[in-house]
């Protein structure tokens, strides 16, 4: 594979010593932030099934949100190629987890579910094929083991109201 390199940095920094460290496993919280230069903090921690915050991110949460969110970009950017006006765009995505006997795990999958709207007289099966593009040139999806799928919604705005006194 030839092409560009691009780099992330990132800091994480465990933010959860209660005075003890990890002297026990629940001596110490697992939250963390994530930062990058010139972005805000994300507050992280782990799901609160091991002993984290749900108020704050978890890894888990993280990946999915990745997922849901490159595919979205690459969906924009193809519809904007391809002259289908996408009017709004929301994703109900989710991942499935499973834990193994060593204490470990990994995902099983993770489906996206986006709800599109597109402006009246766009190519609404253009817009439902073109999932399939942005799944294949998404980087994040492209970088997993595990099946990422999508089950997409197309829907066609309202034609706009005729402006007030534009009858008569």
């Amino acid at each position: 594979m030839s092409g560009r390199s691009h780099r992330y940095d990132v800091r994480v920094e465990w933010t959860g010593n209660t005075g003890a460290g990890t002297a026990a496993y629940r001596a110490y919280e697992r939250a963390h932030e994530i930062t990058a230069e010139g972005k805000p903090p994300i507050p992280g921690s782990s799901d609160p099934v091991f002993r984290g915050d749900g108020t704050r991110w978890n890894p888990e949460d993280l990946l999915v949100a990745a997922l849901s969110a490159c595919h979205q970009l690459s969906y924009l950017h193809l519809c904007a190629d391809a002259k289908i006006v996408v009017t709004a765009y929301e994703d109900q995505a989710d991942g499935i987890m499973v834990e193994d006997d060593r204490g470990g795990g990994r995902f099983q999958s993770v489906v996206l579910r986006p709800v599109v709207t597109v402006a009246p007289g766009s190519d609404v099966e253009r817009a439902r094929e073109l999932h399939h593009v942005a799944h294949e040139r998404c980087f994040i999806a492209g970088s997993v083991k595990f099946p990422v799928t999508h089950a997409p919604e197309i829907r066609v705005a309202a034609e706009p109201a005729l402006a007030a006194g534009a009858l008569g």
